[in-house]
C-alpha cells in the first residue's frame, strides 16, 4: 500500500451505469472496516478509562460534556474517510499538497503521541491479563510482552488479522455494557444523606476534562488511519469504498463509539459514584475495579466473562495502535520522500518495530503508576487536536477536492466550533498548569 500524491480516477457515487441493489449491498459490505477499526480503537482507550471515572467521580454531570466533545470532533474524524474516497488518496497525501511543513508537524505530533499512547493502552491490557492471577510476571513484563505479540501477529496478520478481530470485539463489549447496564439500574449505589456532590466545573478538576476529552471518542490523529485503513481494505476486497459507503462506515463506527461512551458513564455513575470508592492509580488495582463495576450489577458467576471481554477490548485496542501510529509515519516518510512509496510495507515494519520499543521503554517508566500516564497520554493528545483538527478542515476545503464533497455550511460552523473550543481548553489547561 501506499499514500499516493496523484491517484487515479476516485470511486465515484454517479456511475453511467446503476448498480443493481445485491451489488449496492455487496459493495458496502466490501467498504466497512476503517470507521470500525477507529471505534474499537476508541472504546478501548477513551471509555474504559475516562467514561467510566467521570460517572464514578461526578455522576451524570459530565454526559453533555462527552457529547459535545464528540460532536466537536465529528467532522474532522468524517473528514479522514471522506477525504479519501472523494480524491482517491490519503489524508496525509492532502496534507503534502498543502506544503511539507504540515506532514513534518504530523510526523512529530504522531511520534511524540504514537509511543506514549501504545504504553498507555498497553499497560491497561497487562493490567488486565493480571487479573487472570498471574504472578509470575510484573504488569509491566507482561505489558511489554503484549506489545511484542501485538507487533508479531501485525507483522504475519497484517490488516485483515485486524479487521477481523476488530468487528467481534466491539460487539462483545457492547453487548455485555448493555447488560451491566441494564442490571445496575434497579441496584444502582444510592449516595448516602451527608454525601457532598463534587462538582467537574472548577479549575480544581480542569485537569481531568482535558484529560477527559483528550482520548473522547479518540486523539484527531486517528483520522488518518482510517484513511489510509481504506488503501488496505480496498486490497483486501478489492472495492475502493465510495463517498456514501465511505459515510456509513463512518456513521456505524462513530455512532457506536458515542453510545458506549454514555453507557460507560452510565455504568460509573450507578455503581460508583456516592459509594466513596476511587479509582486505584495502580494497573491491578484499577483493572480489577473495573472488572468489579460489571460483577458488582451481574453477579461474581461473570467475572471470567467480563474480564475476558475487558482484556480482548484493550488487546484489541493496542494492537489497533501498534498498527496505526506506525502506518501514518511511514506514510509521512514516503512523502516527505524520505523513502520510496515500493518499500511502504517495509518502512510500515521498521516503525512498527521502533514504536514498539519505545512504548515498551514508556512502560518501563510509568510502571508504578497507571493513571499518570494514562493522563500524559491524554492531555497531550488533547493539545495537539487543533493543530490536527485546523488542517484536516484546511485539507478537506482543498481545491482538488470535488465541489459536492467538501464542507457544507452546517459542516463549516460545527468545524469553527470545534476548533474554538479546542483552543479554549488548551489555552484553560496551560492557565491552570502556570497558576
Amino acid at each position: 500500500m501506499s499514500a499516493p500524491l496523484s491517484p487515479a480516477t476516485p470511486p465515484s457515487d454517479l456511475s453511467d451505469a446503476p448498480l443493481s441493489a445485491a451489488q449496492r449491498r455487496a459493495n458496502l459490505m466490501k467498504a466497512l472496516g476503517p470507521g470500525i477499526l477507529v471505534s474499537c480503537a476508541a472504546v478501548g482507550g477513551s471509555h474504559l478509562v475516562w467514561s467510566t471515572r467521570a460517572g464514578a467521580d461526578f455522576g451524570w454531570s459530565l454526559v453533555g460534556l462527552i457529547l459535545l466533545a464528540n460532536l466537536f470532533k465529528f467532522p474532522f474524524f468524517l473528514f479522514g474517510q471522506r477525504y479519501t474516497a472523494a480524491t482517491g488518496e490519503s489524508l496525509l497525501a492532502g496534507y503534502r499538497r498543502q506544503g511539507r511543513a504540515y506532514v513534518w508537524v504530523f510526523l512529530l505530533i504522531n511520534i511524540l503521541t504514537g509511543m506514549i499512547n501504545i504504553a498507555g493502552v498497553g499497560m491497561l491490557s497487562g493490567a488486565l491479563l493480571a487479573g487472570y492471577g498471574i504472578t509470575a510476571l510484573s504488569v509491566a513484563e507482561l505489558t511489554v510482552g503484549l506489545i511484542a505479540v501485538c507487533a508479531g501477529l501485525l507483522l504475519l496478520g497484517h490488516y485483515k488479522l485486524l479487521d477481523g478481530m476488530a468487528k467481534v470485539v466491539i460487539i462483545a463489549l457492547a453487548v455485555s455494557t448493555v447488560v451491566a447496564v441494564a442490571l445496575a439500574i434497579p441496584a444502582r449505589t444510592i449516595p448516602s444523606a451527608d454525601f457532598i456532590a463534587p462538582s467537574p466545573w472548577t479549575w480544581a478538576s480542569f485537569a481531568f476534562l482535558v484529560s477527559l476529552l483528550g482520548w473522547m471518542p479518540a486523539p484527531v490523529d486517528l483520522s488518518a488511519w482510517s484513511s489510509l485503513w481504506m488503501f488496505s481494505r480496498k486490497e483486501q476486497t478489492g472495492h475502493m469504498a465510495t463517498v456514501r459507503e465511505t459515510s456509513i462506515d463512518f456513521y456505524l463506527g462513530y455512532i457506536a463509539a458515542v453510545v458506549l461512551a454514555v453507557l460507560f458513564v452510565a455504568l460509573g455513575a450507578l455503581v460508583m459514584y456516592g459509594s466513596g470508592q476511587a479509582f486505584s492509580a495502580s494497573g491491578i488495582g484499577f483493572s480489577n475495579q473495573l472488572v468489579a463495576l460489571y460483577t458488582a450489577t451481574i453477579g461474581d458467576w461473570s467475572r471470567p466473562l467480563i474480564l475476558s471481554a475487558a482484556f480482548i477490548t484493550m488487546f484489541s485496542t493496542t494492537l489497533t495502535c501498534v498498527d496505526g501510529y506506525p502506518r501514518s509515519l511511514a506514510a509521512c516518510c514516503v512523502l516527505l520522500d524520505i523513502a520510496p512509496a515500493r518499500r511502504f510495507s517495509q518502512i510500515h515494519n521498521v516503525w512498527m518495530i521502533l514504536s514498539a520499543v519505545g512504548a515498551s521503554v514508556v512502560v518501563l517508566l510509568f510502571v508504578k503508576n497507571l493513571l499518570q500516564l494514562l493522563t500524559f497520554a491524554a492531555v497531550v493528545s488533547f493539545l495537539t487536536s487543533p493543530v490536527l483538527a485546523w488542517i484536516n478542515y484546511k485539507v478537506m476545503c482543498g481545491a482538488n477536492v470535488p465541489e459536492r464533497s467538501r464542507p457544507g455550511l452546517a459542516l463549516r460552523v460545527l468545524s469553527w466550533s470545534g476548533l474554538g473550543f479546542f483552543t479554549l481548553m488548551s489555552v484553560g489547561y496551560i492557565y491552570v498548569l502556570t497558576k
